[in-house]
């Protein structure tokens, strides 16, 4: 049988997340190559043994048969093109190539057939349409959902480690009535609540609002599906929250009908009953796989409206599992073809 040598670059918290993940692959695998931009002596562990990590640069990737890259978008536009060029299949989790034709961009449980189609290049959604389109996929085959209202609540792991650590300062500092300094974000993160992720564009949305946009017209296949996003940073540690507002075109049946297509489509998970105070919260989420569905409830201003409230771990399944899930995908079908 057949094993693979793979690449993760980008040692940050979505790298991390990535080896910890493909240390449960089933991809057989021969040898992990772990890499950076920058060296800096840092080493990781995979499957009881210790690696240091490396530095790319050329001809790294010529005997690499996979390669993640966990790196952000400036550094992906050299570093993936580089590793296509030297014969490896490349899964992108940055942004520098999702909206390109002919590269695919792909959430296994949504469309994985796109994924057939790569030139060697696979693009990872932004973590707020992944963990959307999860939830909505199973509605929009049954129901065609022709409108799309979201707001998003995201966690500052989104942002990275020193994003982590600046909250946990900020909180500290809050406390014990201390300067609240802010160097990740333009505001106070701490006990706030910032409506502002990403560049403001001309329209008035920001960049992150535009990827659910657009990222979802790609991954659906339809232009004409209408979405309207707004994105908040919230002080949470990990996972995030959306709250999402659905129009179809085909009747919707009632809410115990919804929970059960959710319940049976993959990667679902529904935790609805407010009575008893069951539903979707980011803390009981975090290092879960699945996307996590509640507050399932029909909209009453409209004929076919829908409200759901759907939270998912942005570290896993926004970013690290998704990209491992593509490469078993792309190993399950026999589609790992150099590019």
């Amino acid at each position: 049988m057949k094993e693979y040598k793979i690449a993760v670059v980008g040692m940050g918290a979505v790298g991390h997340e990535m080896l910890k993940i493909l240390e449960q692959s089933i991809i057989p695998i021969s040898d992990i190559v772990p890499l950076a931009s920058r060296d800096n002596g840092r080493t990781v562990d995979f499957r009881g043994k210790t690696y240091a990590v490396n530095i790319v640069r050329p001809g790294i990737f010529k005997d690499i048969d996979i390669v993640l890259i966990a790196a952000g978008g400036e550094a992906s536009k050299i570093i993936s093109p580089q590793a296509v060029k030297e014969g490896a299949v490349v899964i992108d989790n940055s942004n520098a190539f999702r909206m390109e034709p002919n590269v695919p961009l792909v959430i296994p449980e949504v469309n994985p057939e796109a994924a057939k189609e790569h030139k060697g290049l696979i693009s990872n959604p932004n973590c707020s349409t992944i963990q959307m389109l999860v939830a909505l996929k199973p509605l929009h085959d049954m129901f065609k959902i022709k409108r799309i209202v979201v707001s998003t609540y995201q966690a500052v792991s989104g942002s990275g480690l020193k994003a982590i650590e600046e909250l946990k300062k900020q909180s500290k500092a809050v406390i014990v009535g201390e300067k609240v300094e802010a160097n990740i974000y333009p505001h106070q993160i701490a006990f706030n609540a910032l409506p502002h992720i990403d560049d403001f564009l001309d329209n008035g949305y920001t960049k992150e609002e535009m990827k659910m946009l657009n990222e979802t017209r790609k991954i659906f296949n339809d232009n004409e599906i209408q979405v309207c996003p707004t994105a908040v940073r919230v002080p949470v540690m990990n996972c995030h929250s959306e709250s999402i507002n659905i129009e179809t075109e085909k009747p919707l049946p009632e809410a115990t009908k919804i929970m059960e297509i959710l319940n049976s489509s993959p990667g679902v998970k529904v935790l609805d009953d407010p009575r008893n105070n069951v539903y979707p919260l980011a803390f009981d989420c975090s290092g879960a796989d699945e996307v996590f569905v509640g507050r399932i409830r029909k909209d009453f201003t409209i004929t076919n409206g829908l409200n759901l409230w759907v939270v998912g771990d942005n570290l896993r399944k926004g970013a690290a599992l998704n990209a491992v899930q593509i490469a078993e995908l792309l190993y399950k079908k026999g589609w790992i073809k150099k590019g």
